[in-house]
């Protein structure tokens, strides 16, 4: 499958699954966690890596887009937060790719970001 079919399949309805925003956002999130987690995990086989890497930035290139948006209901200064992250995401994703620096930070930041659309706060 390529990048494009994955990337819309992380917003595509699942059959029995609520789809609120929330849980969409949640379903992104978890699938491209795993794909990274994945390309570690096999010996960080980099083309996978280099995938997950991208539609990661895609994602948090959305995410940044639509918290940047003035009618979004986020409080402001999540709202900020988020935009932060996204530029983290963006900055530490071409260290990986150019130095070889570890992904582990961004699979932290997607967790987080994965507990607090869950709910849960400290697990996932």
């Amino acid at each position: 499958m390529n990048t494009t079919l994955q990337a819309r399949a992380a917003y595509t309805a699942e059959s029995g699954a609520i789809n609120t925003p929330r849980a969409t956002e949640y379903r992104a999130f978890a699938r491209i966690t795993h794909r990274l987690k994945s390309a570690v995990a096999n010996g960080r086989d980099m083309p996978a890596l280099a995938a997950a890497i991208h539609d990661n930035r895609r994602l948090w290139t959305i995410l940044a887009a639509d918290v940047a948006q003035p009618a979004n209901p986020l409080p402001v200064a999540l709202r900020a937060q988020l935009v932060s992250l996204a530029e983290f995401t963006r900055i530490h994703s071409g260290k990986v790719l150019r130095e070889g620096a570890s992904p582990d930070p961004l699979i932290e930041v997607n967790i987080a970001v994965m507990r607090g659309l869950a709910g849960t706060g400290g697990t996932t």
